[in-house]
């Protein structure tokens, strides 16, 4: 396949996902505006900001001149997934896409939304289950840096953006159980929420580690390119591991730390110790009455 047939390959891709984008952008807005006009207190202004920045960051990730300098660049490569997987995924999460989205489109898609009632709840039953979204993240990660499938990824650019595709709906996956998505839900914070963000970075960790001090080049895709700021190629990968691995641990153990401490604060410590006390005089005045038969 030749560098022309590629080029041309990649472009309509990248006009394709900027379509898409700014398409989502527009009818994100609209809903949300109608739904600002009749319930101004439902989706306040802060999740249109996020969902908005998210947006950027996807396509900032797919379709950008960010996006072409990652056959240059492994360092460039791990920041678009990063970009993707921790930045756009949490941020589109956190703007509440539903209802802007279903309100924004046209009436025809409105007055079908019901029948796609059913297959919402047997995604939200099933394909929403903390292990399953933690074992998309991972396997995401894991499956794409396997030198075979980068490789692939890296002559194809069809498989390169099946590869972008993965990495955002891996992330949206992984953030769910995390980021709250429905304005009037109001999620009970869990440990399990911290240990399930603690033991997402260790396979990032493993993966970080290997590439900073495997002391090869792993990808050898990157011999055959120009490097981007005449970097040698395993500094590059270097880099690229070092970058993966600071940023995951901040990005999942923060707010692990941030979740813990609240469940730790007083504010939250007090109700539990006053339904215990409830729970306690309940059946002590059970036994009393008991006791009086």
């Amino acid at each position: 396949m030749s560098y022309l047939h590629i080029h041309t390959q990649s472009s309509l891709l990248i006009a394709v996902t900027t379509a898409l984008v700014v398409t989502t952008a527009l009818v994100y807005l609209r809903g949300w505006l109608s739904l600002r006009n009749a319930f101004p207190s439902l989706i306040p202004g802060w999740r249109l900001t996020a969902f908005m920045s998210g947006l950027f960051s996807v396509w900032a990730a797919v379709a950008s001149p960010l996006a072409s300098l990652d056959h240059q660049s492994l360092t460039v490569h791990m920041m678009k997934h990063l970009l993707l997987m921790t930045v756009g995924a949490p941020l589109l999460l956190a703007g509440a896409p539903s209802f802007p989205l279903v309100c924004g489109l046209p009436k025809l898609f409105i007055q079908s939304y019901p029948l796609l009632g059913l297959p919402a709840r047997w995604c939200k039953g099933g394909l929403m289950h903390p292990g399953l979204c933690w074992l998309a993240g991972t396997v995401a990660v894991i499956g794409w840096h396997l030198p075979i499938a980068f490789g692939l990824g890296m002559r194809s650019p069809w498989v390169h953006h099946l590869e972008d595709l993965t990495f955002l709906v891996a992330g949206l996956l992984f953030w769910c159980p995390i980021v709250q998505s429905s304005p009037s839900a109001k999620r009970e914070l869990r440990w399990s929420a911290a240990f399930y963000l603690f033991f997402a970075t260790l396979p990032c960790d493993i993966l970080s580690a290997f590439l900073v001090f495997c002391n090869r080049l792993v990808y050898p895709f990157y011999l055959s390119t120009p490097q981007l700021f005449s970097m040698p190629p395993l500094q590059d990968q270097e880099c690229a591991g070092a970058l993966m691995w600071v940023w995951v641990t901040f990005v999942y153990l923060i707010p692990a730390v941030a979740i813990t401490v609240q469940i730790l604060s007083p504010r939250n410590t007090q109700p539990q110790e006053l339904m215990q006390s409830e729970r306690g005089s309940s059946i002590g005045r059970s036994l009393n009455g008991a006791e009086a038969r």
